[in-house]
């Protein structure tokens, strides 16, 4: 394992969501605020841990397989505690797809790397502008308190729908860029 900057950042971002988790519960009036800005950090971190990743030229495999696992584990918490906190279909519905999705995607990732075909489902930008959306979201969604005429949570539940969207859009075109594999001959693989 190499423990760099960026991996730390990256580590310091898993270890981050017990605190989460237990800020969520917390029955106190600042406690959203709190969520919110755990999340916010947990979301700068990503960005930064990326960031001297490539500028100091410290890229690791440990750190492309620890990064993305990290950004899920977040999304999925944050998706999971506000569906309990606020149980109902509007809500539950872009959390199951973006949390399906992110499963899915990771299993087709997975099998085209057995394949020697990762190349093929490699990050689309619109997964980055879904990526944005997802973020921004879920950090409204945590806040949750109206800012002056602003409604927080009816934004951010809009910006998830976006997301969810968006989500299904990306899927599509992972799927699309993979369908040709996933669809072919499989006589060779069998016979291995």
């Amino acid at each position: 394992m190499n423990l760099n900057i960026p991996n730390i950042l990256t580590l310091t971002r898993i270890a981050a969501i017990p605190v989460f988790v237990l800020v969520f519960y917390l029955p106190f009036s600042w406690a959203n605020m709190a969520t919110a800005a755990i999340f916010a950090f947990a979301g700068f971190t990503d960005w930064l841990d990326g960031y001297l990743a490539r500028k100091l030229n410290q890229t690791s495999r440990f750190g492309a397989f620890l990064d993305p696992v990290a950004d899920k584990l977040m999304v999925a918490v944050a998706l999971i505690l506000l569906v309990a906190a606020d149980p109902g279909p509007w809500l539950a519905i872009p959390a199951a797809i973006i949390i399906g999705r992110e499963i899915a995607i990771s299993a087709l990732r997975e099998w085209m790397a057995q394949i020697g075909e990762r190349a093929q489902v490699a990050v689309s930008y619109i997964g980055k502008i879904k990526t944005t959306a997802q973020m921004l979201a879920l950090f409204l969604l945590l806040y949750r308190e109206p800012l002056s005429e602003l409604p927080v949570y009816e934004v951010g539940l809009v910006l998830l729908y976006v997301a969810a969207a968006l989500t299904l859009w990306s899927m599509i075109i992972y799927l699309r860029a993979a369908w040709p594999l996933l669809n072919g001959d499989n006589t060779k693989e069998n016979n291995e």
